[in-house]
């Protein structure tokens, strides 16, 4: 390490990974990570490939936690966002620019498949920023200020998000001044079918609110939680009851949206029920900074005459760069190919279920997968040691995966939606070998 002579600061070559982690150490809030025993440093990514510093090729099989859609710079995704740059970089909603609104339109027409009625856009920086957003909303539409989300859940980092937040190791700084109550998961595996999950989200209305609630949170396929995906039978379930308790059904697609979970463009249309409001980010951007609420117009007029602002949301180059991800979508077909990418990936790691004695349950859709490890199949006991074996020896093969979970148990698979059968086919013998030397 040496100085620079202009700031009479350090000046660190990339070759040197202890550097690097010892400089973010110093000068960097505590942040998760890193991820492995041996860190790495990713500096370069194409497609659905990175590069470490010294040039070597990792597949990516979490894409930056589910946010890379399209692919690495993806070059048409590039050259949008540079012709907006070299155009006008900045400005806000106080002025008119074209492209807010036609942005808006085009987003719009896309989800109206789930909710006809979803036809309002407000555009902020990330999906914790949407979350809180949408609270506000539910708050002046209803005149209720009580929420019922699900446990395990995670919807994000901001006070009333981490409230919404049901895993303890995502809450902390405790209390937050909001009413959250927190109902079951439909988490089978863990023994909550839909009925016991529908019974108990219906006696947490009644005993632990005041029956009359402002809005009900849920992420159609759990995210960071660890990949809890219901039975179809329960979020139908739980819309009549949250429509009964006059609350607002919220759906947070930040993780699930944009064809994560496959053929359609939101996972809640998995699941056949009508959001009121919808909150997304991730990879509406693919990588990009964004998150947007849509919802109905009934509904958005409860924030007329409230004064409500943000200053880079809906800017023309994160218009610009959303813009690319839908290009791409269509240009590619990335639906389909999500869908029959992640139906192959899907069945090659149920037959790892089948034999393996520490994989408990593969569960998931389309390109958003997890792999529940235990101790054994009777006890079900988390095996969070071996999760933290597997990510490194996957990563050694050259494959990128997460975790996540309350446990820290469950392997999180998330690519960016440009993966092959190939690359599926790559990614489970590397999950299988790296199991099998476990």
């Amino acid at each position: 390490m040496k100085k620079s002579a202009v700031l009479d600061q350090d000046v660190i070559s990339p070759d040197s990974t202890e550097a690097v982690a010892a400089l973010r150490e110093k000068h960097v809030l505590p942040l998760p990570g890193p991820m492995y025993a041996k860190p790495i440093q990713i500096v370069r990514g194409r497609g659905q490939f990175v590069f470490d510093e010294k040039g070597k090729k990792y597949l990516d099989g979490f894409a930056g936690v589910a946010t890379v859609s399209i692919g690495h710079s993806h070059p048409h995704w590039l050259k949008k966002i540079k012709e907006q740059m070299d155009e006008y970089f900045h400005t806000t909603s106080l002025y008119l620019h074209p492209s807010l609104g036609l942005l808006a339109q085009r987003l719009v027409a896309m989800v109206k498949m789930a909710n006809p009625m979803l036809e309002m856009c407000f555009f902020t920086n990330s999906g914790s920023e949407a979350n809180e957003l949408a609270a506000l909303i539910a708050k002046n539409y209803t005149g209720s200020h009580e929420f019922v989300a699900l446990q395990h859940s995670y919807h994000g980092r901001t006070l009333m998000a981490m409230a919404l937040t049901g895993q303890s190791n995502w809450r902390h700084s405790t209390p937050y001044g909001q009413s959250v109550s927190f109902a079951k998961a439909n988490y089978t595996y863990r023994g909550y079918k839909h009925k016991e999950a529908l019974d108990d989200l219906n006696q947490v209305i009644r005993t632990s609110t005041s029956g009359r609630i402002a809005a009900f949170y849920a992420e159609p396929i759990n995210g960071v939680g660890g990949v809890i995906t219901p039975e179809p039978e329960y979020f139908p379930g739980a819309y009549d009851i949250i429509k009964k308790a006059g609350g607002l059904f919220i759906a947070d697609e930040v993780q699930t949206g944009v064809y994560r979970t496959g053929r359609e463009f939101l996972g809640i249309q998995k699941w056949r029920v009508k959001p009121d409001i919808v909150t997304m980010a991730k990879g509406l951007g693919n990588g990009y900074p964004v998150g947007c609420v849509i919802t109905t117009r009934e509904i958005g007029e409860a924030m007329k005459g409230k004064l409500h602002y943000n200053t880079f949301g809906g800017s023309p180059v994160q218009m610009a760069a959303v813009g690319a991800v839908l290009d791409v979508l269509e240009k590619e077909k990335l639906a389909e190919n999500t869908h029959e990418v992640g139906t192959h990936f899907i069945a090659k790691l149920k037959k790892l279920e089948s034999k393996n004695p520490h994989v408990g349950e593969v569960r998931g859709m389309g390109l958003m997968v997890g792999i529940e490890l235990v101790k054994d199949k009777k006890s079900q006991e988390p095996a969070s040691d071996i999760a933290v074996k597997v990510l490194d020896k996957t990563k050694d093969k050259g494959l990128l995966i997460g975790k996540g979970g309350l446990s820290g148990n469950i392997l999180r698979i998330k690519p960016p939606l440009c993966w092959t059968k190939k690359d599926a086919d790559f990614a489970a013998d590397a999950i299988e070998e790296s199991l099998s030397e476990i």
